[in-house]
């Protein structure tokens, strides 16, 4: 972060979508970021399909002071249709809290044989969008969605460190689709190397506005942190 001049970021625990019990990881990690509160913005893993979800959700909220969620239906097995998911996210959406959800965690060319989690679609992003027009989505990893997969009164915002600034001018294309509103500054630490997005940001410096949206304002405003960072 210090190296690439990133301030602040979010994140969330690699282990979670791993451990059956996936609040385990939440209180690692509430070990690990409580020395860097100025820099670290903790989102908590769950699984809508664990027993006792709702105490851990309640704990990551008022003891552990996390701001969000980040969700892996592909790694936990689950529907973010079905009843579960849906109660999960009607209960974070009324904490204010933004949701995280991965298209992808990292490339299936990098993984283990034995991570078979499918990509997701945006097709399913656009049904989820749909159903919980009140909740604020971060898409990691984003790749494929276009301003026709965002409903109109949908708050969603695209982490854009898997789409191209060059080749399929992906990152522009998305801009004049969407607008700069929708779409965030991200690195895919540690799957991903920094340089690469922070070199596509670079190459948005002719509109100081769009840049400065994209580069932090838009997640600023989301996450709901002063917005002079």
């Amino acid at each position: 972060m210090d190296k690439h001049g990133i301030d602040k970021a979010v994140v969330s625990s690699i282990n979670g979508m791993f451990y059956k019990n996936a609040h385990a990881s939440n209180e690692e990690l509430h070990k690990e970021v409580k020395s860097y509160p100025d820099r670290l913005i903790p989102f908590a893993t769950l699984n809508p399909e664990y027993p006792g979800w709702q105490t851990d959700l309640q704990m990551c909220r008022e003891k552990y002071r996390f701001q969000g969620i980040r969700l892996h239906p592909a790694y936990h097995r689950y529907n973010l249709e079905g009843p579960e998911a849906t109660e999960l996210i009607i209960a974070a959406t009324e904490f204010g809290w933004p949701i995280q959800l991965p298209m992808r965690v990292a490339d299936r060319r990098q993984r283990h044989p034995w991570d078979q989690a499918e990509d997701l679609k945006s097709g399913q992003l656009v049904t989820v969008f749909k159903r919980h027009p009140g909740t604020h989505w971060i898409i990691l990893n984003g790749a494929g969605i276009q301003a026709r997969h965002i409903p109109a009164e949908s708050a969603v915002l695209v982490e854009f460190s898997r789409m191209t600034c060059v080749l399929q001018n992906d990152v522009r294309k998305f801009i004049k689709q969407a607008g700069p509103r929708s779409l965030a500054f991200g690195t895919g630490m540690p799957f991903k190397a920094a340089g690469p997005s922070v070199l596509k940001l670079n190459l948005l410096r002719e509109n100081v506005q769009d840049h400065e949206r994209i580069a932090w304002k838009n997640a600023a405003e989301m996450l709901g942190l002063p917005n002079s960072m």
